[in-house]
């Protein structure tokens, strides 16, 4: 297991900031403490208000850390969670724009697994030491992000809740020509330690109907506790509303089903 701490400072609330309006959000950029120790950027979004709650770390896509990646951030802070994105492209690119990040850590074939679980460690711890902080953190990513979902909610022992929209190469192996240093995780599925939400599109290739069965097949063979839902006429991308992926049924029964999941794994236990 990867343990990491959280960033000494944290961003405090602006002292006009209103903690008592439905629906205000706090944002910004902050830093945490990843892989090794080394300080990486991050984008912060936070409820306003006193109220317990969890926190979600979302895992950007391969293009990177980029406007929709924190869209995402921001609703979830708006659902009333504390969430956080860690910049997974801050070593090789620091405060390059995301197309460029994005170019250099393609250019590498993604982000190593190692570091990524730092990574999201740290993003995680730095979400638990926040004020009002109820101690439960759920991890979400899409695209390559979906894989490093499922690969931190293994490695990681304090994820509480993991949501892999269409991440490629769970299982499956990269195709020749595509510069991907991945692996599938099929020796990880085993230690899977929490509740796991896939979401998928039935004209998607990476993963494929075909690798999402097989996925699901090994979870069930490990006695692993994970619900699937896949959409018809959905291909890869379906929540990217800047693309023409972009599918407005499939997007939106999988945000439901994010909401309803997140709710029900990232609750403060009672007693």
């Amino acid at each position: 297991m990867t343990e990491a701490s959280a960033s000494s400072a944290h961003p405090a609330y602006p002292a006009d900031f209103p903690d008592t309006s439905a629906g205000s959000l706090f944002a910004t950029t902050t830093t945490v403490a990843g892989h090794g120790g080394d300080e990486i950027e991050a984008y912060l979004a936070r409820p306003a208000g006193t109220r317990s709650r969890g926190g979600v770390v979302v895992i950007h896509h391969l293009p990177g850390y980029d406007r929709g990646t924190k869209e995402f951030v921001r609703r979830f802070a708006e659902m009333g969670y504390d969430a956080i994105c860690p910049n997974l492209f801050h070593r090789e690119a620091p405060g390059a724009a995301p197309d460029d990040a994005a170019a250099v850590g393609r250019a590498a074939g993604g982000v190593p697994d190692e570091r990524l679980v730092g990574d999201v460690a740290g993003a995680a711890a730095y979400l638990r030491a926040l004020p009002y902080a109820n101690g439960r953190t759920g991890v979400i990513g899409h695209c390559s992000g979906g894989r490093q979902a499922v690969l931190a909610a293994c490695r990681l022992d304090d994820i509480d809740a993991a949501v892999d929209c269409y991440g490629a190469f769970v299982v499956g192996e990269v195709p020749e020509g595509m510069n991907m240093n991945v692996t599938p995780l099929v020796a990880d599925l085993p230690n899977l330690g929490a509740p796991l939400l896939g979401l998928f599109g039935n004209e998607d290739k990476y993963p494929s109907p075909e690798q999402v069965a097989e996925l699901g097949q090994i979870l069930t063979e490990h006695g692993k506790d994970f619900e699937f839902h896949t959409y018809d006429g959905a291909g890869h991308a379906f929540f990217a509303t800047h693309r023409p992926s972009y599918d407005v049924a499939a997007a939106n029964d999988g945000w439901s089903r994010i909401e309803a999941f997140f709710g029900k794994h990232l609750a403060a236990a009672e007693g």
